[in-house]
């Protein structure tokens, strides 16, 4: 790489967490933090996924580590920010990837499925982000990535809670942009289309309702984690210093349709 593209783009020095990020699109995004040169910290509950992830990343030649928690509980969020910044120090960059989506049918909703969807998807990020975003903000560099959803923006194939949870990120993203932008701290969303994860395993049981998703993009295919990496570093780089309180849409197309 070049001195300029290097300017713009890597992130040799910086440090990283994902929050999820031992599957899917965390996965894919702590994939490519840690190729761009972050030192990356993978956090979720199963040990065998982040153990499998950092070894990945360790024999490329990627500076990483694992860390299990559980960010069901106001507890467990604590816990797991402290934790976090044991192996490499306080993040510059925070994605919050790690989601949970229960989808019973509306009536049947309950308010368990409601706290326990909130605290993972929205009360998580806002949690780690506000522990972090002290620090990065007195260090004057930070960048806040959040994992949004479609149904943040519209109402599809059962939104639920789920809809509900990634529209209170989209408001969190611009409350933090709002808070930090003057102190070099940049916060903001991706924004997927059909994701072909383990998070939406169940329907993709169902070839035909997957093609009918893929359908509904411009691009004709469903999405997949490593379609999110480069919009991943750019958000985490240098080159984005101008760009906060924002939504990018990785969707194929999907939202414009």
């Amino acid at each position: 790489m070049n001195a300029y593209l290097e300017s713009l783009f890597s992130l040799a020095g910086r440090t990283a967490i994902v929050t999820g990020g031992s599957s899917g699109i965390g996965r894919g995004i702590a994939t490519a933090l840690a190729r761009a040169g972050a030192s990356t910290v993978i956090v979720s509950r199963g040990k065998d996924r982040v153990d499998e992830t950092v070894a990945e990343l360790t024999d490329a030649g990627c500076r990483a580590a694992g860390v299990i928690g559980d960010l069901s509980t106001r507890v467990g969020i604590h816990a797991l920010a402290d934790a976090a910044t044991e192996p490499f120090g306080k993040p510059d960059i925070l994605v919050n990837s790690a989601g949970i989506n229960i989808r019973p049918s509306y009536a049947d909703i309950t308010e368990d499925d409601w706290d326990t969807t909130m605290t993972v998807n929205a009360l998580a990020p806002f949690l780690l982000g506000q522990r972090y975003g002290v620090g990065m903000a007195e260090r004057g560099y930070g960048r806040l990535i959040h994992i949004s959803s479609q149904q943040a923006h519209r109402a599809f194939v059962g939104s639920g809670i789920y809809g509900v949870s990634k529209g209170a990120v989209e408001s969190l993203m611009r409350s933090e942009a709002e808070a930090w932008g003057g102190a070099g701290v940049t916060s903001n969303t991706l924004v997927p289309g059909f994701v072909l994860t383990p998070l939406n395993a169940r329907l993709q049981e169902d070839p035909e309702k997957i093609q009918a998703l893929a359908a509904r993009t411009m691009i004709g295919r469903n999405g997949l984690p490593s379609d999110f990496a480069s919009a991943a570093v750019f958000l985490a780089g240098a080159g984005s210093a101008y760009v906060t309180g924002q939504s990018l849409f990785v969707d194929g197309g999907m939202s414009a349709h």
